[in-house]
């Protein structure tokens, strides 16, 4: 491998902090240019000091002078704002982008890097969710790429080398049912943030974590499988996994079907995505089956998670449903996060929202930007109307 120069987008999350461990193992294929955070300066200063990255950027404007005042003596760049993210992805000293932002935020910078002809590890799901259509026209002027983190786009994509010119008939993409799996409906109405945050297998951020809590995460991870490997809402089928071993599967035109499995560690598909084609030497914990002698299935329950058939509903609309989906979701998140919403109303809200936006079948990226800025405002009156209900 030659050695590659990588920017972390959003660094000091579980998929940034996961990817400084790998990038760190290998320091003889790997080499840290830029790390970015959006407000826990803390530990993107301790991280600059660790591992000496040429170039540091702290998106809020406010923790600028704290962050440049740490790092004043080391030999790093200092830089401020989210406009200074499009330019860091453009900078020719970084050969590849782990784009690890949560949510909206990462769609401008994915832009730019793709108009810089960088490649790109891919670990938000959203950025393609908004704007899918847009993100693939871009990529057929660029020599850039897209080798995605998500542990189930990773064992899809997989599963296809050397699969590449063979029609795929169906993906399963699998799921770990969350902590709610067992859950009756009424039950879940006073379901509470830390309960929900209490994943069964996996480590991960608290956005994502509710996502995957409420399927809404599995749901994207629909729409963001659409348009990493060309299939209709008919060819992506969610089956429900509790140990999360296979991480998801590939049905052929003839029948045979491929398969990804390993313990849920996503270090693996990071490290994946930073070195393909090859497979290089870690020292991961290995899977035995001797440790599973049962790998269960079953289907997801759309009735107590309304998210996924939101999501398809929303995959199936196209346009700029999916846009509006994903901004209502961020903020009905974040609002159970604060606990100003219960876990039902959620799928309530995103759902009154998406019925009430205007819908735009082919929607340039303005469009787009007007339509997250329009959904989220609609989703906190929403939110609020709620909010008063419920006091009454």
């Amino acid at each position: 491998m030659i050695k590659k120069r990588i920017a972390v987008l959003g660094s000091t999350g579980s998929i940034g902090t996961q990817s400084l461990e790998v990038i760190s193992q290998h320091p003889d294929k790997f080499e840290l240019e830029v790390i970015t955070a959006q407000n826990n300066a803390n530990l993107l200063i301790e991280q600059a000091i660790k591992f000496k990255p040429n170039v540091v950027v702290i998106s809020n404007d406010s923790l600028y002078e704290k962050v440049n005042d740490a790092l004043f003596d080391l030999d790093i760049k200092v830089y401020a704002s989210s406009e200074s993210l499009s330019q860091v992805v453009e900078m020719e000293s970084v050969d590849q982008v782990i784009m690890a932002l949560v949510g909206y935020a990462g769609l401008k910078p994915t832009i730019s890097a793709i108009k810089a002809h960088k490649q790109i590890a891919l670990a938000n799901k959203e950025v393609l969710v908004v704007a899918g259509a847009l993100i693939q026209e871009l990529l057929k002027k660029s020599s850039s790429g897209i080798i995605p983190v998500d542990s189930e786009h990773s064992a899809i994509f997989q599963c296809l080398v050397g699969e590449f010119d063979n029609a795929i008939e169906k993906i399963y993409l699998t799921a770990s049912g969350g902590p709610f799996r067992n859950w009756d409906y009424e039950a879940l109405r006073t379901a509470t943030k830390k309960q929900a945050l209490n994943h069964p297998n996996w480590e991960m951020g608290c956005k994502i974590t509710i996502d995957s809590a409420s399927l809404m995460n599995k749901g994207l991870e629909v729409i963001e499988a659409k348009w990493l490997f060309d299939l209709t809402a008919d060819q992506i089928e969610v089956i429900v996994h509790p140990q999360s071993i296979i991480h998801s599967l590939i049905q052929f035109n003839d029948g045979s079907m491929k398969a990804q499995m390993g313990l849920p560690d996503m270090k693996l598909p990071i490290q994946y995505a930073l070195s393909y084609p090859s497979r290089i030497q870690s020292d991961f914990p290995r899977f035995s089956f001797l440790d599973y002698p049962e790998l269960t299935f079953e289907a997801p329950d759309l009735k107590k998670f309304r998210n996924l058939a939101l999501a398809y509903e929303a995959l199936r609309k196209g346009g700029n449903f999916p846009c509006i989906l994903n901004a209502s979701n961020e903020v009905v998140v974040s609002s159970f996060l604060k606990e100003r919403v219960g876990f039902l109303e959620m799928s309530d809200i995103i759902e009154k929202c998406m019925s009430k936006i205007t819908f735009i079948e082919n929607p340039s990226y303005e469009d787009l930007v007007n339509t997250d800025k329009e959904s989220r405002q609609l989703t906190l009156e929403l939110l609020n109307l709620s909010t008063l209900k419920n006091c009454q």
